[in-house]
């Protein structure tokens, strides 16, 4: 089913000392350029995570008990309410909406900015493995990972900072091109087996769960076009990047398929609201926002996220 839009909170993102204390200071001139909160942000202690029960709706043989596990862009970084300043965990990120939609029995949501496929299995500072919110009645898990193990933060922060050298050329393409290496392509396939053992440790702790392996949102234009004067990449490198994101989530689709879990496609829904696109239009922050973290989905991008969940589960 679809969602419903809810009242969505008027606060802004936390002040500095909060989430914003977390980032991964990624550079003077991407600094200056307003987009700090891009970084898929390391907190600073973060904790263990949300466990509540969904009230007595889906009690008994249906019950649907759900484990959220992810990085930023499952946790909702920026977006208001901030539940959890160190993780970065939004009262309107899909999880929550997804546990609505599905009526959950329970739900126990540990998404946390920064993190990576190695944090599902070994502590994020002060937090624990994700994969320990897993237990064996679990019946749905949603899964959003990846971008920190490709370095989504470090290519941005280089396109930024090269993009001064040409404007108007590639220069970030060539940079990670260099002797004829695809480096991105190279950290791209380096991940799929870290997505593959993620997704046999999480059937193997929770075998009755229907797994859902959650794509990225579209970032930068589809059609390629450039936004120079809101993102300061040079204008080649946009289409580039955007070619790179769709390698990369066609690689998570294609370690859903041979993982038994189900792949949601986030990325077709949000075409035509890139980056670039006007406030209100959007639903991915060009810089740190009101709405949410800069590079980061805001809320209405949270709201097609859950969409595409809640029709993967037949709800």
């Amino acid at each position: 089913m679809s969602l419903h839009r809810l009242p969505h909170s008027s606060s802004g993102i936390p002040p500095a000392g909060t989430v914003r204390r977390s980032f991964v200071r990624v550079g003077a001139s991407l600094a200056a350029a307003g987009m700090v909160g891009l970084a898929l942000a390391q907190p600073a202690a973060a904790h263990s995570g949300h466990s509540s029960r969904a009230g007595h709706a889906g009690r008994g043989a249906s019950a649907v008990r759900y484990v959220a596990l992810g990085d930023s862009y499952s946790s909702g970084l920026g977006i208001p309410d901030q539940v959890d300043l160190d993780c970065g965990r939004s009262d309107h990120n899909y999880p929550t909406l997804v546990a609505g939609g599905v009526h959950a029995a329970q739900v126990t949501d540990v998404t946390c900015a920064g993190a990576d496929t190695g944090h599902m299995t070994e502590p994020q500072e002060s937090a624990p493995p994700q994969l320990d919110a897993l237990r064996p009645d679990t019946t749905l898990v949603t899964l959003g990972i990846g971008g920190n193990d490709l370095g989504l933060a470090e290519v941005i922060t280089r396109c930024v900072l090269v993009a001064y050298l040409a404007p108007n050329g590639s220069p970030c393409k060539d940079s990670y091109t260099l002797l004829g290496t695809d480096e991105i392509r190279t950290r791209i396939n380096d991940t799929a087996p870290k997505i593959e053992a993620v997704l046999e440790e999480v059937h193997a702790r929770s075998p009755q769960a229907k797994v859902l392996l959650v794509g990225y949102p579209v970032i930068l234009p589809d059609d390629g076009s450039a936004c120079r004067d809101l993102i300061p990449l040079a204008t080649g490198d946009f289409a580039w990047f955007r070619d790179k994101e769709k390698q990369f989530n066609s690689m998570l689709a294609q370690q859903a398929a041979v993982s038994d879990a189900t792949y949601v496609d986030t990325y077709a829904p949000s075409v035509g609201h890139d980056a670039c696109k006007a406030d209100g239009v959007r639903w991915i922050e060009p810089t740190d926002t009101a709405n949410a973290a800069g590079f980061h989905p805001n809320a209405a991008g949270h709201w097609s996220m859950a969409d595409g969940v809640l029709a993967a589960v037949g709800r």
